[in-house]
This record gives C-alpha cells, sequence and structure tokens, in this order.
C-alpha cells in the first residue's frame, strides 16, 4: 500500500487526483482536515510522511512545499508551473524520447502544462529528427474547455455569466504566457513561439493545432507522419490514421479521458499538426496519475480512461 499526500487537494486538479485515487485499493491517502488544511506544520509531516507526495499549489506554494522535504525517500509530482524548466526535475511527458526512464528514476517531476503538453507533443520529435529546425518560427493555436482556468473560471461559466462569455474567447494576449518558456525548452526552439490560448463555452477537451508550411519542413508530410508512428505507440498518445469527424475536428472529443490522439493534415505546402485531449485528463490529472504509476513500478495505465 502506497502513502500518497496531495497538498492543494482542494483545487481542480487536487480534486480530481484525490477522486482517482480514493478509488484505488493500491493508494492510502493522507488526509488533513480542513481546519490545519494550510498549516505549514501540518502539511510538513503529511509530506514527509508519504510516498508520493502531489503539489497542487500555485508556484511559490510549491517551492515552499519542496522546502518542508526532509524524508530523502518522499517523491513530488508538481502540477505548478514552477519546477517545469529546473534541469534538476524530470519533465512528466513520457512518451517522449527518454522522459519514462528518467521519471521512473526521479524523484522530483513537473507535471506538463495543458497548453504545452499538446504543442510539444507535437513539435518535439520533428525538431529531435531534424525535420523542422530549431530556428523556426511557430505558432500555436489551442482551444480549451473552461475547466482550465480553474474553480474562479467554472464558477463564472457555469454561473450568470455575461453574453461574450457564450463566444470562444482568445487571452495571452501579452505573449507572455506561463507555459512558454516549457514550450521552448522541451521542443529545443531557438525562439518562442507565438502562442494563442482559446477557452470556450464547453467543460473540457483541448485542441492544439500547430501550422507549417512547406519551406520549414525537411522532407514531406509522410516524413511527419512517420516521425509520430514511430514515437507513439503506447496506450496513452496514439498517431490517427483514421481521419477527421466528416472534415471537422471537435475539441471536446477527448472529453473525460487521459488519451492523447495525434494527426496531421493538410498538403504538401500546408500542414496541420493536431494533438486532442482533455485539458483536465492528459492535460493535467491524468497526465499526474501516468507519472506516479512509473514512480511507483506498477502497470503505466493503472486509473486511466483510454
Amino acid at each position: 500500500m502506497y502513502k500518497v499526500f496531495i497538498d492543494g487537494s482542494a483545487g481542480t486538479t487536487g480534486l480530481k487526483i484525490f477522486d482517482r485515487l480514493s478509488k484505488r485499493e493500491d493508494i492510502s491517502l493522507i488526509t488533513l482536515p480542513e481546519e490545519v488544511r494550510k498549516d505549514i506544520s501540518a502539511r510538513k509531516d503529511a509530506i514527509n510522511s508519504a510516498d508520493v507526495a502531489f503539489l497542487c499549489l500555485p508556484d511559490a506554494a510549491a517551492i515552499e512545499a519542496v522546502s518542508l522535504i526532509e524524508n530523502e525517500s518522499v517523491k513530488v509530482i508538481d502540477t505548478s508551473t514552477a519546477h517545469r524548466t529546473n534541469p534538476l526535475w524530470a519533465y512528466g511527458f513520457p512518451e517522449l524520447s527518454g522522459k519514462r526512464e528518467l521519471i521512473k528514476n526521479s524523484k522530483r517531476i513537473a507535471n506538463p502544462g495543458c497548453h504545452a503538453s499538446g504543442f510539444i507533443a507535437l513539435v518535439n520529435p520533428l525538431v529531435e529528427k531534424g525535420i523542422i529546425d530549431k530556428d523556426v518560427l511557430l505558432t500555436g493555436v489551442s482551444i480549451t474547455g473552461y475547466t482550465g482556468g480553474g474553480k474562479k473560471m467554472i464558477a463564472e461559466y457555469e454561473g450568470e455569466k455575461p453574453e461574450l462569455y457564450n463566444a470562444p474567447r482568445q487571452y495571452g494576449l501579452s505573449q507572455t504566457h506561463k507555459h512558454l518558456p516549457e514550450i521552448q525548452k522541451l521542443c529545443g526552439l531557438n525562439n518562442l513561439p507565438v502562442l494563442c490560448p482559446i477557452v470556450s463555452d464547453y467543460p473540457r477537451g483541448m485542441e492544439v493545432t500547430v501550422p507549417l508550411f512547406k519551406k520549414d519542413v525537411k522532407g514531406n508530410i509522410e516524413d511527419v507522419k512517420n516521425a509520430y508512428r514511430e514515437l507513439y505507440t503506447g496506450k496513452v498518445v496514439k498517431f490517427n490514421e483514421n481521419g477527421d469527424e466528416g472534415g471537422f475536428l471537435s475539441a471536446s472529443a477527448f472529453a473525460g479521458k487521459d488519451g492523447m490522439e495525434i494527426s496531421v493534415y493538410g498538403n504538401e505546402d500546408r500542414i496541420l499538426l493536431v494533438s486532442r485531449f482533455d485539458n483536465l485528463g492528459k492535460g493535467a490529472s491524468g497526465a499526474a496519475i501516468q507519472n506516479m504509476n512509473i514512480l511507483l513500478g506498477v502497470e503505466e495505465t493503472t486509473g486511466l480512461t483510454l
């Protein structure tokens, strides 16, 4: 029986992790009474008593939580942005080349961001294989359901919302989105991409699109597809060989699931790279559970919905 503590279990990601793990017979959850949930001494004791501690906290609080660890055997999965570009932490996207072994042998895992997961899954393999250059200038358009914005945004969308909320709303307009640093690092890019995140009036699901022009591709559209076919052979991230949905692609197609679909559309002149997944699944709590399974040496898809 593995002991697990979720620091920040009242937030959206923490609640989803708690709900998933509470159903597992191999996990014993360490919980704190509401009155000491934020007490630093109680949190410290809980973290140091755990085999695995999930940090579902703002960045500063996550850094503080790590500083409380005295038990060298404690393994940490941080769902905040705080450690995603830290070279001492393993990046928690095991499908990328070499990452699964790093996760398995690490005690510090940085869980990926949702927009970042979709972008990196598309671009990292192509840069690694030299199909696109590190100097390429890229754009990513990422559509997400409103649950990606946490409790405050969920309350806004599910309450008496303004009329403008009925249509998709783009944000991150200053091009300083918090996922950009991890995107650049994990993709090995020399330039930050333009990231266009869009929140829309549906609960769950993401669709990330990265367009490419022929001039940016060393090879052709089949070379792009083959790169994905070779890498994504597992149960969680898969390359889609089956086309679209009658000429459309729904951003909510993977709502409630923990997998990710990688697709390639377009033609030899203009290519569309597309990833679809759930912002609360492979984009958050599902990825965290997958990383925990790898850390504990249990079957990787245990507790996942695929």
